[in-house]
Order: structure tokens, then sequence, then C-alpha cells
């Protein structure tokens, strides 16, 4: 029996009850035949994948390819085919001219091929599944590329902190967030750490019973299991762990509790965007420190030009393997005779700034007002796009996908066909 049965065999027998829960992410399956969609139909109802969102369609590769040419790609794409060798190589370059980098394959085959198993693992393709499959087998197959103790972290952590107060912000931190949640059907965590005087809950016309100070002032039961008890359901993709926004306690924690509720968000949600309050603690620092990526929001005046360049260069300089923070002007054109221009702050922080804000009171007071986006209020906003943007860059994904936006599998599949052609 080769090495590849015999793995094969080893999940088959493996017991249930270790196979633990998918975290959130999205997956979608595309099946050629009736006994592998009813093995993803029974796979969807099964209690250890409750918090995943899951679309299943039927096809195959070339449904795949023509589906994804004007949709965002998944986190995971389950793909069942009949083809083998050569023409199996070919239709997977073709779904990976049309898939994010970030996007694990899984391929269902009908052929106990250990070679061209071993390819498709070296050359990228996450997994190959050959039938008959059950449902533990797919579970334990995602669930192995995120929760094993050697895989690498699921989430991606954007926090966004101002300058000063009154520098918006808390509503473009929740703007790109809802955008990024709609825009790539992502799974998103949008993190209120302003106990006091948050709005999360608020600007989404939510009332949580729980939040995020649960999370900071337990850090020895935060995990997976209990963060997921605190987070409310926004969207279909979107998830509130909201401040509750009340004076009844002072609200002191320290950096270890943040760091402890960033990396238990890394593990169970794409995308984690963290909204920072105006302050310079210990907790804030390690926040800003250990994020992915950084947003620094200011305004164009005197004191938001020194603020922001006091954040920027401090950031800079302890995360120096890191990208450097991204800064965002905001409410620009509110004191056209007095505020410093946007290329001003541009040679004060010698970098490009990642997006110019325009002041337009009425637009954003009537989506707090109607506890909505700024997309879901004024459909015709200019401020739609940039936030569009903001949520492309910070994530390092596209609304279409290019030709320099291509799977990894593409590089790695051209030289997999190549050597298939040899071994011929």
């Amino acid at each position: 029996m080769d090495q590849y049965q015999k793995s094969q065999d080893a999940n088959n027998a493996g017991d249930a009850g270790n196979v633990r829960p998918i975290p959130r992410i999205s997956i979608q399956t595309f099946c050629e035949t009736n006994g592998v969609k009813a093995t993803i139909d029974a796979f969807t109802r099964d209690r250890r994948v409750q918090r995943t969102h899951i679309t299943n369609h039927m096809g195959g590769i070339r449904a795949a390819i023509e589906f994804y040419d004007n949709a965002p790609t998944p986190n995971v794409i389950v793909i069942e085919s009949s083809l083998e060798g050569e023409a199996l190589i070919h239709e997977l370059e073709e779904l990976a001219n049309v898939c994010d980098a970030d996007t694990r394959v899984v391929v269902i085959g009908h052929k106990n091929d250990v070679e061209l198993y071993r390819r498709l693992i070296r050359f990228g393709v996450s997994e190959y599944l050959i039938t008959p499959i059950d449902v533990l087998d797919i579970i334990h197959t995602i669930g192995e590329m995120f929760v094993a103790p050697d895989a690498d972290p699921l989430g991606r952590s954007i926090v966004f902190m101002p300058a000063k107060g009154g520098s918006g912000s808390s509503t473009i931190a929740q703007n790109v967030a809802w955008t990024i949640s709609t825009l790539f059907e992502n799974e998103v965590m949008l993190a209120d750490f302003d106990l006091a005087g948050g709005t999360v809950g608020l600007n989404f016309n939510q009332e949580p019973t729980r939040g995020i100070n649960e999370a900071l002032f337990a850090p020895e039961k935060l995990d997976e299991t209990y963060l997921d008890r605190l987070l409310t359901k926004c969207t279909d993709h979107l998830n509130l762990l909201a401040a509750p926004a009340m004076l009844d306690r002072t609200y002191d924690f320290t950096s270890q509790s943040v760091d402890a509720l960033i990396e238990a968000a890394q593990k169970s949600v794409p995308y984690m965007v963290g909204d920072l309050p105006y302050g310079w603690t210990s907790w804030a620092e390690s926040a800003v420190v250990s994020a992915d990526e950084v947003v620094i929001t200011t305004t164009p005046d005197l004191a938001g030009l020194r603020n922001a360049k006091n954040l920027f260069d401090n950031i800079k300089q302890q995360r120096k393997t890191d990208p450097i923070p991204h800064v965002i002007l905001n409410n620009v054109g509110r004191s056209k005779d007095t505020e410093i221009r946007p290329s001003q702050f541009e040679d004060a922080l010698e970098i490009e700034l990642a997006a110019v804000m325009p002041f337009e009171p009425s637009v954003f007071g009537t989506a707090m007002n109607n506890g909505q986006m700024i997309e879901e209020s004024s459909p015709k906003s200019s401020l739609i796009n940039d936030f569009r943007q903001l949520a492309g860059r910070l994530t390092g994904r596209t609304t279409q996908t290019t030709a320099e936006n291509k799977s990894s599998l593409m590089p790695l599949l051209n030289k997999l066909r190549g050597s298939l052609k040899k071994a011929s």
C-alpha cells in the first residue's frame, strides 16, 4: 500500500471526536457527481462547520473558472474533477488565473495517482483527495489548514488608530470592515476597543448583550470557542465585538489581554479590524506593533500633522520588518483657508497618503443616524470608491482579479505542467 493511501485510511479511521471545528471561513465547492454532492451537503450540516459560510455548485473546475471570472474567491475552494494528468493541470492553470493568491484549493479526484498527488502538493494545491470520501475527510482536511499546530495564522489583523480626537477613525474603520465583508464575501470581526464610548453597536444599529470587555478581562478563558460566543452577527460576513459604552466601571486592562484577543481572532476569522480610541497606552502600543496592518487617521491641521508624524515615526521604528503604517487624511475641505494641504503631509511623512477623505457631514451624518454604512445610506457617494480602495489595499486583494493578482498556484503549476510533459 502506498504512503498516500495509508494517509487516506488513517484519516478515515480517525476518531470523529478528535476533529476540531472549522473556524469562520468561506468555503465554496464545485461538484461533478451526485455522490460527492451528497457528501458535501452532509458536510454543510455538520456541527463542526456551523461557523463557516458554505455554498455548493455543480460543474467542477470549468464552472469554478466561469464563476470566479466575475466574483471574489473564498478562503477555500473544493473542486471535484474526473480529469487526470495534463488535462487536470491545464484546468487548474485556468483556475489560477481567476483566484486570489491566498485562496486554498482542495481537489477531489477519482484516481489514486500518487505521483500526481505528490506533485500537486509540492506545487501549491492544499490537498488531493480521492473518492469515495466522507464528511470527516473534508472536515479533517480543511481543519488541518487552519487549526493544526504548525498551520499559518488564518487571520489578518488591521488596526485603526486616530492621531487626535475627532479624526473620524472609528467611522472609517467601521466602513472599511463592512466593505471588506461585502466586497470580498469573507468573514470579518470588527472589534471596538473604546470600551467607555465605542460606537460600533450604535452605528450598526445593534444592541449586543456581550462584547469585548468580557474578552479583555478574562484572557485566561480566551480561545476561539469563547471568542465566538462573544460575537454579534451583523451581516452574512460581518461579526461585531462591541464595546459596552457604559461608565459603571473603569476600563484598565493589560497589553497581554489585547495580545491574547488579537491572537485568538487570528485563529478564528480571516480579517480582524480593530477600532482603537485616541490615546497612547501600553496596550494600544502593543496592538499597533503586533498588527499586520496599521492605519493612522488624522485631520488637515497642525495638531493632526504633529501627532500623525509622532505616531508614524514611533510605529515605523518599532515595526522595522513590517509594512509601514498607512495614513488617512480625513475631513479635507472643512476649513479650506487654514488647513494644511495633503502634499505637505506627504512631504513631512515621506509617504503617499493611503486616502484623502473629503469633509461631507451630511453623508456621514445620515449614515450614522440610520445605523448604516455609507454604501448603504448613500449608494452614489464618491466615498464608496475610497472605502473600496482602502479595503483592497489593506487586504492585498482587488475587486477584479488581474495579471498581478494571480494565485500562487500559477508559477508552480507551470513547472508542474512541464514536469508532466517530461514524464510522458
